[in-house]
């Protein structure tokens, strides 16, 4: 803004001058008002996808300069290209901490919560540090020698952390909600999955495979043909996502470990469908067999849980329907330890990649889903068998508290959509005043339409 730099620059001229330091005042008070309404503006229009995407992009782009000023040894480019990363960063956190108030406490907004204060608490400090280290010895005379690797790794953990809040915010998403543009993807190097479901390998399962490191990656190269099977299995396991997600989200799991073991099955299941369709955090065979091991060993929890249950309710059918999906669940986890050794068989013919595995990525999406129907079937029957027989001895406490989930909060004034606020107002045509005896003119009587 030129009018505050003038009179910034008055002040330094005059630093002992009252009206200089007034008008200073005045002039700073005024840009940071209308800063900050131009700011309320475009969150107004901007939705927080949108938001997390563009800044993500760039703060990439600032640690990238940061690094290269540093290889080049400009301090001064290096401190001001830090200040904008600190500055975004703080930003990102400020926003989705406000935004995290329209939601009911619960595992996503912990989720988000913990992301945020993981950027703010322990990452950007830690850069902080560096970067203040980095300046000092650049601008010493002579210069000091920096650790660059030190400098690149505390970077990265900045963009690491912009992003995993990102994919945080994200996770209550459904897939139609998410456009190509705040989908999530996943890079070759994550190292850390939405469920944190298991250890991840990093080793080349196709060593004699140029451009193909993992299963993963292979599953990208399979035929159309193919790619339109698994995509139509893919769309039957959604559909019964969809029938897990009415069931499920309606509960508020504070005290009700049934809801929270199902949402973590869950998680995982999509993350195994994701697999055969070259996403996802999942990358080798032996990731989506731990991610199995997990899903079992959240079953056994879920069965041990719902048997107690069980235990509490008195013989009806709801009991002897329990217990049958509790023993489909064992059934469909069993399933899925077998179907999870899925491996795509690669060929290079004559330079062209052949891959095939259709019925192990087919099997394993088919097992996913039969799970997950099992799952919510428990879910309704755990409700069933807690709540709605008498109980024949007194218990002092429930095993479980079935709480109706609050709805989210909406604003009381429905915002304008974006494409709303730019459409083009456009006269209406005038109305023309008719003499009442004309009007009446223009019917007829009975009389006279014989």
């Amino acid at each position: 803004c030129p009018q505050v730099i003038n009179a910034a620059r008055i002040l330094a001229a005059r630093p002992r001058s009252k009206v200089a330091q007034e008008n200073m005042d005045a002039f700073k008070e005024a840009w940071e008002n209308q800063v900050r309404i131009l700011t309320e503006a475009v969150d107004d229009i901007t939705t927080i996808d949108d938001f997390l995407a563009v800044s993500e992009n760039h703060i990439l782009e600032d640690v990238n300069k940061c690094v290269l000023a540093l290889q080049e040894g400009d301090a001064d480019t290096l401190d001001r290209t830090a200040g904008a990363i600190r500055g975004r960063s703080a930003r990102v956190c400020n926003v989705v901490a406000a935004e995290m108030d329209n939601y009911e406490p619960g595992i996503y907004t912990e989720g988000v919560l913990k992301a945020v204060a993981v950027l703010r608490d322990q990452v950007m400090p830690n850069f902080a540090s560096r970067v203040e280290v980095a300046v000092e010895a650049l601008s010493s005379n002579p210069s000091k020698e920096v650790d660059e690797n030190e400098f690149i790794d505390a970077s990265r953990l900045v963009y690491d952390g912009v992003r995993d809040i990102r994919r945080a915010v994200l996770m209550n998403r459904t897939a139609e909600e998410l456009d190509s543009e705040t989908e999530i993807e996943f890079e070759a190097n994550t190292s850390e999955t939405k469920s944190k479901s298991s250890a991840h390998t990093d080793f080349d399962e196709y060593p004699e495979i140029s451009g193909i490191n993992n299963t993963r990656d292979a599953y990208r190269y399979i035929s159309e043909e193919d790619k339109q099977k698994i995509a139509a299995q893919v769309e039957n396991f959604r559909t019964e996502k969809s029938k897990f997600d009415r069931e499920v989200a309606k509960w508020d799991d504070t005290g009700n470990d049934v809801i929270v073991l199902a949402k973590q099955m869950c998680m995982i299941m999509m993350e195994m469908t994701d697999f055969t369709r070259g996403k996802g955090p999942l990358k080798t065979t032996m990731d989506v067999i731990n991610a199995a091991k997990k899903i079992s060993e959240y079953g056994t929890k879920l069965d041990k849980l719902a048997r107690q249950i069980a235990d509490q309710c008195p013989e009806s059918s709801t009991k002897k329907d329990l217990l049958a999906y509790l023993q489909r669940i064992a059934l469909y986890c069993h399933q899925l330890n077998i179907t999870s050794k899925v491996k795509a068989d690669v060929q290079n013919i004559s330079g062209s990649l052949i891959v095939s595995g259709l019925d192990s990525a087919t099997s394993l999406i088919q097992a996913a889903k039969n799970l997950m129907n099992a799952v919510v079937l428990t879910v309704k029957a755990s409700y069933v068998a807690s709540t709605k027989y008498p109980r024949s001895v007194q218990v002092a406490s429930p095993i479980v508290v079935w709480k109706m989930k609050a709805p989210e909060k909406k604003p009381l004034v429905r915002r304008e959509k974006p494409e709303e606020v730019r459409a083009k107002v456009r006269k209406g045509s005038q109305k023309k005043h008719i003499a009442p005896i004309k009007a009446l003119s223009e019917f007829q009587s009975p009389a006279e339409s014989v």
